[in-house]
């Protein structure tokens, strides 16, 4: 998978870098040489939230929430650059490689958002994200496909929440979509349920959609994101 950026076309008008949002004369599809050399480095690891909510699945992340990532998702999900979505789609894509390990069939669950966010980002921003992970995947060889079997609920800005409230939002946040998903799955046949978001923080939203996802027989087996925020220790 790490032929990322051997294949993506420069752009050859000056344009701010959404790494590092400096103006640059040459971006390879966004980035400029240095922040594209800064998130070629980065290698997915497991990542885990201390402390853990309650059924938080194992959950591997590119990087940490910071510098040319950092930049990038709010770029793409805040500044509507949508052609961000390749590029953080096939990074998506090594992430799931790296918790899958070997090759076998998925399905790709995105974190859906609300309709009002939806709405404001002119469009699905996760969905938008796992297709192109899942198109980059199949190309390396992976049966993949996205499946959609959540719809999130209308929801509090989380911003204006503590965490306690954070965590009573996200547990009823999501709820199943029987007639998108098929129903209930057989999982000695079925493809390995990935669970797909951008960022994870303290981990209460991929907990409350695992819930709900393993209720109606879609138990994911491992969360992919692309960053996890780092907690600050204060002397």
């Amino acid at each position: 998978m790490r032929g990322l950026w051997a294949d993506l076309a420069d752009l050859v008008l000056p344009a701010d870098c959404a790494g590092c949002r400096e103006r640059h004369a040459v971006l390879r599809h966004g980035f400029c040489p240095a922040c594209v050399t800064a998130l070629g480095v980065l290698r997915p690891r497991a990542v885990r939230p201390t402390p853990a909510p309650p059924g938080l699945p194992p959950c591997v992340a590119l990087g940490p929430y910071a510098g040319p990532l950092r930049e990038a998702l709010l770029a793409y999900k805040e500044h509507g650059r949508h052609g961000l979505a390749r590029p953080l789609g096939a990074l998506l894509a090594e992430v799931v490689v790296a918790a899958v390990g070997e090759v076998r069939p998925v399905d790709l669950v995105p974190v859906p958002d609300t309709a009002a966010a939806a709405r404001a980002r002119y469009g699905d921003h996760l969905d938008r994200l796992a297709r192109h992970c899942a198109g980059r995947l199949r190309r390396g060889g992976w049966p993949a496909r996205v499946r959609r079997p959540l719809r999130a609920l209308p929801r509090p800005d989380s911003v204006t929440l503590d965490s306690a409230g954070r965590a009573a939002a996200a547990e009823a946040a999501f709820r199943h979509r029987s007639s998108a998903s098929g129903g209930p799955r057989r999982t000695g046949d079925a493809p390995f349920v990935v669970l797909l978001d951008d960022i994870v923080t303290t981990g209460v939203t991929l907990a409350a959609a695992t819930r709900v996802l393993t209720a109606s027989g879609w138990p994911p087996g491992v969360a992919a994101v692309l960053a996890a925020t780092e907690k600050r220790h204060h002397l």
